[in-house]
């Protein structure tokens, strides 16, 4: 009798799951199900303003070469909708991974090409501007890594004061994190306006002959190789005209306020990176020592 009950219950159970794939589950079951499937991640609020973020980011490279103010403009309000996101994840309890990972690399890809166009306006100092963006996004990386191998799935802000006082600090108090990214951008943000306003950084800003416009650098505006507008009444004289006679007072000031921000960020990637690498680094042992590794000769 036992041996019959116990084949007549997987019986029910197949039965019961044949149902469910055919649509003929408990209504208690398919409500669940329903309640599920309305819940569309992508679609939550601080997602869609990483969304709004990236959009302004491309229309601010698209004015970038040849309009400083409109880019400044939208790019700066890309940077401060970062600060808003975290503000509608909290209010709305709609903090993700997914949202997560897509603040994090609008951030990076924002940043990197900032600075790829620095690096175009003062090829001096390219090599500067690209090992930045290499450092940038390799302390990220790492850490990003780290967190999610060895922190079993945690988010990379939540830092242990014990790995790091400094980067505990920077994660989790809001206002510390807010000044670091906001004035790191902000110097960012004067150096390209310095290489539309500053003749001692861009000396082809104001070439008077013609040796020298021939020499300009590409990007800067008053580079004459690129005719997209050929005649002097054309948006690109006018352009022109405006951004060399922009005034180098207040981008000197902003860089000047927010450099001793911008260098103590990059303190801060190298600490990352370092405490990344070392945390892997623990976790390999520990692997290879549960695999009895190194064996004994």
């Amino acid at each position: 009798m036992n041996g019959v009950r116990t084949r007549k219950n997987p019986a029910k159970a197949v039965n019961g799951e044949e149902q469910k794939l055919n649509g003929h589950a408990d209504p208690r079951d398919r409500g669940a199900e329903s309640t599920e499937a309305t819940e569309n991640i992508f679609l939550f609020w601080p997602n869609i303003i990483g969304y709004s973020r990236i959009v302004l980011a491309i229309a601010s490279l698209y004015y970038m070469p040849l309009h400083p103010r409109t880019c400044s403009g939208l790019y700066s309000i890309s940077c401060l909708l970062d600060a808003l996101d975290g503000v509608a994840a909290r209010h709305f309890n709609q903090s993700t991974r997914f949202g997560a990972v897509l603040d994090m690399v609008t951030d990076r890809c924002t940043t990197s090409c900032l600075l790829v166009f620095l690096s175009s306006a003062f090829p001096r100092w390219s090599i500067l501007f690209q090992g930045l963006i290499s450092l940038d996004f390799a302390s990220h990386y790492m850490h990003m890594y780290a967190t999610l191998a060895m922190g079993s799935g945690q988010s990379h802000k939540k830092i242990d004061q014990s790995r790091s006082r400094l980067l505990h600090l920077y994660y989790n108090n809001r206002t510390v994190l807010f000044i670091f990214c906001a004035l790191n951008e902000l110097f960012f943000i004067a150096l390209y306006l310095l290489s539309f306003s500053s003749p001692m950084l861009s000396p082809s800003l104001l070439p008077t002959d013609d040796k020298a416009a021939a020499t300009a650098q590409p990007g800067s505006p008053s580079h004459p190789s690129s005719m997209i507008f050929a005649t002097p009444g054309s948006a690109w004289a006018m352009e022109l005209a405006r951004a060399n006679k922009m005034n180098s007072f207040w981008p000197w000031v902003l860089a000047g306020v927010s450099s001793p921000v911008m260098l103590g960020k990059q303190i801060l990637n190298v600490i990352q990176l370092v405490k990344a690498s070392k945390w892997l680094a623990e976790g390999d042992i520990r692997a290879r020592r549960a695999e009895g590794l190194p064996k004994k000769q």
